[in-house]
């Protein structure tokens, strides 16, 4: 019996997530509900595809994530269940599946091919759908099977010998901003060579190996357990005291003598 993930941007002052969890429940009272968070900012497609992509690869192989993210879409939007890297996926077909990873998925299925209207689609659809999967049905079963789901294009590094071009994609709940400066290609292009990394009005000729290296109240530069560039201040905000957010650029010039 698998695990089922819950993400949303339905907050916490209403009874939505415990309406989709009771037909979870209903359907099969010994099911195993693990929530992500449901304080993604309201129908932030970049925000919940962050935050499921950093942390879907942690569950076991199998687990159920069902993502509630804008999830009443626009006129057309499928409700769809996929399988992608050992993973199910439900949610609605607004773009957000796209960004959480590079594979092909192996099926993917329209749970409501019936075409049945609903204000509420993670209760109505969602849930028994993610409740039948993780019991033991086959994605094939859900549904009807579709060609692709949407995929929408997110900030791409751009990088040379002399180079690196980023942005910030995401700044978390302490105000560091998370850049999508991956380190594999930081290591590739910058060992043993010099390097600037320019942020906003300030900038690094280092990387700390750890938040603590930096002492407090000062810049630090790290790649964070995601292997992503990040910059904060220690025990302060980035984001408030560098007026830095998302999408602002990072770029990191590379002495190539």
């Amino acid at each position: 019996m698998a695990i089922i993930t819950f993400l949303s941007d339905f907050g916490e002052s209403d009874h939505y997530t415990a309406a989709v969890k009771a037909k979870i429940l209903a359907t099969n009272s010994n099911l195993h509900i693990v929530d992500i968070s449901h304080r993604i900012n309201p129908c932030d497609i970049a925000h919940g595809a962050y935050v499921l992509r950093s942390v879907f690869r942690d569950f076991p192989e199998g687990t159920v994530h069902i993502v509630a993210i804008n999830s009443t879409g626009q006129s057309g939007d499928k409700q769809i269940a996929i399988k992608l890297e050992g993973h199910y996926f439900i949610g609605t077909d607004n773009g957000l599946f796209g960004l959480i990873s590079e594979e092909i998925a192996e099926f993917q299925v329209d749970i409501n091919h019936e075409k049945i209207s609903s204000t509420f689609p993670a209760k109505a659809h969602f849930a028994a759908a993610a409740a039948k999967l993780a019991s033991g049905t086959n994605i094939t079963d859900l549904g009807q099977p579709i060609e692709s789901f949407k995929k929408m294009l997110g900030r791409h590094l751009k990088a040379n010998k002399s180079l690196i071009s980023g942005h910030v994609i995401r700044v978390d709940h302490f105000g560091n901003l998370i850049t999508n400066i991956d380190k594999k290609t930081f290591d590739i292009l910058c060992t043993n060579k010099t390097y600037n990394i320019t942020f906003g009005r300030e900038n690094s000729r280092r990387v700390h190996e750890n938040v603590y290296n930096a002492e407090a109240g000062d810049i630090f530069v790290v790649f964070n357990e995601q292997e992503l560039l990040e910059i904060g201040i220690n025990q302060g905000s980035a984001c408030d005291l560098l007026g830095l957010g998302y999408d602002s650029p990072v770029i990191i010039n590379i002495d190539e003598s």
